[in-house]
């Protein structure tokens, strides 16, 4: 399985930007997906996760209320609508699909990622 992040760039604080992650082949009906981000000299972090069929979802404390999970079967394409973006935003964002039934926060509940895509906010 591969996965293709796309999306980042570099905005001003308040801007937004929608990221996009391309997974290589269908995932299986118990394949939750997630972001998580990794800022310079800090550990990675989870951002948001959503379960197959969109019906769960979860977004870490610091992106609820700006940020928005979403995913299109379909296309096998996961999706993050990042609103409101703050400087503290910026970092390296990846995308992973989790183990199986796992809809988690936790790393290591996710077994494939991408390269992640870069995003950085001014202020």
């Amino acid at each position: 399985v591969q996965l293709q992040a796309s999306g980042g760039g570099l905005v001003q604080a308040g801007d937004s930007l929608k990221l996009s992650c391309v997974v290589s082949r269908r995932t299986s009906s118990n394949n939750g997906m997630a972001w998580f981000r990794q800022a310079p000299g800090k550990e990675r972090e989870f951002v948001s996760s959503i379960s197959w069929n969109s019906s769960r979802k979860y977004y870490a404390d610091s992106v609820k209320g700006r940020f928005t999970i979403s995913r299109d079967n379909a296309k096998n394409t996961l999706y993050l609508q990042m609103n409101s973006l703050k400087p503290e935003d910026t970092a390296v964002y990846y995308c992973g699909v989790g183990r199986s039934g796992f809809v988690g926060s936790e790393l290591s509940g996710y077994n494939y990622w991408g390269q992640g895509t870069e995003v950085t906010v001014s202020s």
